[in-house]
Protein backbone atom coordinates (compact mmCIF):
# COMPACT_ATOMS: atom_id res chain seq x y z
CA UNK A 1 0.00 0.00 0.00
CA UNK A 2 1.40 3.49 -0.90
CA UNK A 3 2.01 6.19 2.12
CA UNK A 4 -0.62 8.45 2.36
CA UNK A 5 -1.46 11.76 4.48
CA UNK A 6 -4.05 12.50 6.90
CA UNK A 7 -4.39 15.65 8.99
CA UNK A 8 -0.61 16.51 8.01
CA UNK A 9 0.66 13.25 9.21
CA UNK A 10 2.32 10.48 6.75
CA UNK A 11 1.54 6.65 7.33
CA UNK A 12 2.58 3.80 5.99
CA UNK A 13 -0.07 1.59 6.42
CA UNK A 14 -3.36 0.96 7.11
CA UNK A 15 -2.61 -0.55 10.96
CA UNK A 16 -0.58 2.54 11.67
CA UNK A 17 -3.51 5.04 11.58
CA UNK A 18 -5.86 2.44 13.03
CA UNK A 19 -3.38 2.17 15.95
CA UNK A 20 -2.87 6.15 15.65
CA UNK A 21 -6.73 6.14 16.56
CA UNK A 22 -6.51 3.87 19.19
CA UNK A 23 -3.16 2.83 20.05
CA UNK A 24 -1.33 3.63 23.04
CA UNK A 25 -1.64 3.05 26.85
CA UNK A 26 -5.42 4.78 27.66
CA UNK A 27 -7.12 4.88 24.51
CA UNK A 28 -8.58 1.28 24.57
CA UNK A 29 -8.96 0.91 28.14
CA UNK A 30 -11.19 3.98 28.21
CA UNK A 31 -13.34 2.75 25.33
CA UNK A 32 -13.58 -0.84 26.89
CA UNK A 33 -14.83 0.89 29.87
CA UNK A 34 -17.71 3.06 27.63
CA UNK A 35 -18.67 -0.09 25.88
CA UNK A 36 -21.54 -0.98 28.05
CA UNK A 37 -22.23 2.08 30.20
CA UNK A 38 -22.52 5.76 30.53
CA UNK A 39 -19.40 6.97 32.63
CA UNK A 40 -18.69 10.63 33.97
CA UNK A 41 -14.99 11.72 34.14
CA UNK A 42 -14.61 10.78 37.74
CA UNK A 43 -16.15 7.91 36.97
CA UNK A 44 -13.51 6.73 34.39
CA UNK A 45 -10.82 8.32 36.29
CA UNK A 46 -11.39 5.83 39.86
CA UNK A 47 -12.07 3.41 37.56
CA UNK A 48 -8.03 3.91 35.44
CA UNK A 49 -5.98 5.10 38.87
CA UNK A 50 -2.68 5.84 37.01
CA UNK A 51 -3.69 7.72 34.46
CA UNK A 52 -3.12 11.49 35.76
CA UNK A 53 -5.88 14.53 35.00
CA UNK A 54 -3.87 15.88 32.18
CA UNK A 55 -3.62 12.49 30.38
CA UNK A 56 -7.18 11.70 30.51
CA UNK A 57 -8.58 15.17 29.52
CA UNK A 58 -6.32 14.77 26.23
CA UNK A 59 -7.38 11.02 25.36
CA UNK A 60 -11.08 11.83 25.91
CA UNK A 61 -10.60 14.92 23.87
CA UNK A 62 -9.34 13.05 21.53
CA UNK A 63 -11.21 10.47 21.01
CA UNK A 64 -13.93 12.54 21.04
CA UNK A 65 -12.29 14.62 17.96
CA UNK A 66 -12.20 11.15 15.93
CA UNK A 67 -15.74 9.89 16.88
CA UNK A 68 -14.91 6.94 19.15
CA UNK A 69 -17.03 8.74 22.23
CA UNK A 70 -19.15 11.48 22.95
CA UNK A 71 -19.42 13.89 25.60
CA UNK A 72 -22.34 15.36 26.85
CA UNK A 73 -22.14 18.32 28.90
CA UNK A 74 -25.25 19.35 31.18
CA UNK A 75 -25.92 22.84 31.91
CA UNK A 76 -26.04 22.41 35.86
CA UNK A 77 -24.27 23.64 38.83
CA UNK A 78 -21.75 21.92 39.96
CA UNK A 79 -20.80 20.81 35.87
CA UNK A 80 -22.05 17.18 34.91
CA UNK A 81 -20.17 15.77 31.49
CA UNK A 82 -21.09 12.21 30.79
CA UNK A 83 -18.86 10.25 28.26
CA UNK A 84 -20.23 7.53 26.14
CA UNK A 85 -19.15 5.24 22.91
CA UNK A 86 -20.27 5.90 19.67
CA UNK A 87 -21.10 3.77 16.60
CA UNK A 88 -18.22 4.37 15.71
CA UNK A 89 -15.94 3.60 19.10
CA UNK A 90 -18.15 0.76 19.33
CA UNK A 91 -16.63 -1.12 15.98
CA UNK A 92 -13.10 -0.66 17.80
CA UNK A 93 -14.77 -3.45 20.79
CA UNK A 94 -14.29 -6.53 18.43
CA UNK A 95 -10.72 -5.26 18.01
CA UNK A 96 -9.47 -4.51 21.83
CA UNK A 97 -11.44 -7.84 22.89
CA UNK A 98 -9.03 -9.69 20.03
CA UNK A 99 -5.73 -7.71 21.69
CA UNK A 100 -7.02 -8.05 25.26
CA UNK A 101 -7.56 -11.36 25.01
CA UNK A 102 -4.18 -12.21 23.45
CA UNK A 103 -2.27 -9.64 26.42
CA UNK A 104 -4.50 -12.63 28.87
CA UNK A 105 -2.65 -15.55 26.65
CA UNK A 106 0.93 -14.03 26.80
CA UNK A 107 0.70 -13.00 30.68
CA UNK A 108 -0.37 -16.72 31.13
CA UNK A 109 2.06 -17.99 29.22
CA UNK A 110 4.52 -16.03 31.11
CA UNK A 111 3.50 -17.45 34.30
CA UNK A 112 2.11 -13.65 35.04
CA UNK A 113 -1.18 -13.51 37.10
CA UNK A 114 -4.13 -11.19 36.83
Amino acid sequence: MPEFRYNGKLYYNPVEFAMDRIGGTWKMPILWRLKDRVMRYSEIKRDIPHISDKMLTTQLRELEADGFIHRKVYPVVPPKTEYSITDHGKKAIPIIDTIRSYGLALMEEAGIGH
